[in-house]
Formats: structure tokens, sequence, C-alpha cells
């Protein structure tokens, strides 16, 4: 059975004191939570907080959190300034990177391509990709949303081997859901993922496509979580605004948990 994700994009969010202060009470809320039913539970604060959100990982010592960086370049070393590479996210002891999302696509011109280059590294420094794809509501009022994310899953996992493929993940945003507080009806989200997941069978095979995760996200909140979690193919969630309180996280935690018992 694969085991689901729950992870919290903080993107530009969170001084560093408050990242600290954040990450300290996301851990005293899960203590009490048995591991073995626990989600991978997994946050993204910025470049900045990587060192101290990973500071306060270690010293809990509880391994419930993962860390997650937002973005990273392909390139180990160079003149390339401003980027950050994998193998200085990993040296943070980060686990996940999150790549392709919307706000990246939109308001730094990334391309599949690029994403395809992003998630190579990531897999050869031993990290896990978290791959983000999805429709405009104009693509979707078109009824274009199914090639244009098959198109988008084809291009990032293109020269990937079916073992890469097998260990990364996908999160399925529908743009027009990202923090407009509209929620994909939990059944067409369903519908979307499972017609990811036969993409990704597709191009690398029925062993992959099974293992691999596939993550909702869009407005994520403790309310919609539980019937999102009961679905077929849905593996977890991508969390944005949900995720900068913690009593709201831990209750999408929590609830991933009670639809899976």
């Amino acid at each position: 059975m694969r085991k689901p994700i729950i992870a919290g994009n903080w993107k530009l969010n969170k001084l560093t004191a408050e990242a600290k202060s954040l990450v300290n009470e996301l851990m005293v809320g899960l203590k009490d939570i048995d591991k073995a039913v626990l989600p991978e539970v997994v946050v993204a604060p910025v470049f900045t907080s990587l060192q101290t959100v990973s500071d306060a990982l270690s010293e809990c010592g509880c391994g419930k959190v993962k860390l997650s960086a937002q973005n990273c370049y392909w390139e180990s070393t160079g003149a390339f300034t401003g980027e950050v590479s994998v193998e200085m996210i990993k040296d943070l002891k980060a686990e996940y990177i999150i790549i392709g999302h919307s706000e990246r696509r939109q308001y730094f011109s990334e391309t599949d391509e690029m994403i395809n280059k992003k998630a190579k590294a990531i897999l050869a420094g031993g990290l896990i990709p978290i791959i983000c794809c999805g429709e405009t509501l104009e693509q979707r009022e078109e009824g274009v949303t199914d090639s244009h994310i098959a198109s988008q899953i084809k291009a990032a996992l293109e020269g990937l081997s079916s073992e890469d493929v097998a260990k990364s993940a996908i999160a399925y945003e529908p743009i027009w859901a990202i923090g407009t507080g509209k929620t994909c009806d939990s059944v067409e989200a369903n519908r979307v993922i499972a017609m990811i997941r036969s993409v990704v069978a597709e191009v690398s095979g029925k062993e992959a496509a099974d293992a691999i995760r596939i993550l909702y996200g869009g407005s994520v909140k403790p309310s919609t979580i539980e019937e999102q979690m009961s679905q077929s193919d849905i593996d977890g969630a991508l969390v944005g605004g949900a995720s900068l309180k913690a009593e709201d996280f831990i209750g999408i935690v929590t609830g991933a948990i009670k639809a899976r018992v």
C-alpha cells in the first residue's frame, strides 16, 4: 500500500523565528500519534529557514516530520547567481523538493523542459521530487484538462527510469483552486489523478504507476481532507495556506489518518 504524504508548502511566508515556532508546534501536536499510522508529514519552508527547521527536526529526533525545499536548480555548481543546488539542499538534510508549481510556471516562466532537468537532478541526488501539474480555469472550460496535464507529466518524466519514477511523487493542483477557497470536487480530483496514474503507466510501466504517490492540492482544509483521502487514487495532499497554522495542518494530518483507518 502506498504511504500517504501530507506536505505543507509554506511559500513566501514565515521569517526564521516564525518557521522554528511553527515546526515546533507541529511536532508537539504530532507527538502522541503512532508513527505506524502517521502519513509522511513534510514541511517546505523558504530557503532562508531550511537550516533552522532542519536543526529543529534533528533536535526533536522523533522522525515524524520531513523537510522539503520549494525549488532547486539542476546544476551542481557554477555561475548561476541566486540559484540553489540539490546538493546544497541535501546538505541540510532535506528529503523532498517541490518542482513545477504553477506559481513557478506562471511568475518565473518555468518550462516542462526545466522541470524535467530538475527532476533528474533531484533523483540523481537521492531526494524525492514532488512534481506539480494542473490546469487553468480556461483550460478546464475548454475541455483540455486531461490532455494538458498528460503532456506535463510525459515531459516531466521523460528520460527517467521506471525505478526513479516509482520513487517520485506528483501533485495535481488545479490552478483555479489554489488560494481561492475553491476546492475541486473530490470525485473529479480522483478521476484526474487516476488519469495521471494511467499516463505514468503508459510511459513508465504499471509497477511504477502503482508505486508513485499522487497528491491533491488546491485549498485543502481540515474539513475537506477526509473526503479527499477516501478516494481510490488520492495518496495525500500538498497544502498551501492551511499549512501555515499548526492547528489546521495537524487537523489535515489527523483527518487523513481517519480516512484510511
